[in-house]
């Protein structure tokens, strides 16, 4: 069946390619809209997260990763910390960031954790807490950027 031109589609990376287009997608968002220096954005977790790309028309136009986390935030069970959530400006407003949350949240699911962090961006912090999560603790700088920590229970 022919998906619509216009629907969006949400799939794992699943080879280096793929991981090529999501790097390139958040060297847009984060390195050159935001000015992150490339050391910061790019890290050793990206060898071991699960990536996700979503593509509308056959292009890859969001991404985000899931790193499922060695020592739990204060709590018991294991946790994951979605993160690099990024989408291509001209796609922003479609519902690209919930898609992509919506399936990093199920492969976090999938691994049985118990709950999910991030580092969410100050303006970012409605869109969190409209998918459930709560900020924690104060606000802090991140690659020159104000964050706040936000948790959700899964």
């Amino acid at each position: 069946m022919a998906e619509a031109a216009n629907s969006i589609v949400i799939s794992p990376v699943s080879n280096e390619a793929e991981l090529m287009q999501a790097l390139a997608i958040r060297e847009v968002v984060f390195i050159e809209e935001q000015h992150v220096p490339e050391g910061i954005e790019r890290d050793a977790e990206d060898a071991r997260a699960f990536h996700v790309l979503a593509f509308q028309g056959g292009h890859a136009i969001g991404t985000g990763r899931l790193v499922t986390l060695l020592g739990p935030p204060s709590d018991s069970g294991t946790w994951g910390q979605i993160g690099r959530m990024a989408v291509l400006s001209a796609h922003r407003k479609a519902r690209v960031g919930s898609h992509l949350l919506a399936a990093l949240e199920a492969e976090a699911r999938r691994q049985q954790l118990t709950g999910i962090l991030m580092h969410a961006q100050l303006y970012a912090i409605g869109f969190y807490r409209h998918h459930g999560y709560e900020p924690v603790g104060p606000v802090f700088e991140e690659a020159g950027i104000d964050h706040v920590e936000m948790r959700k229970r899964l």
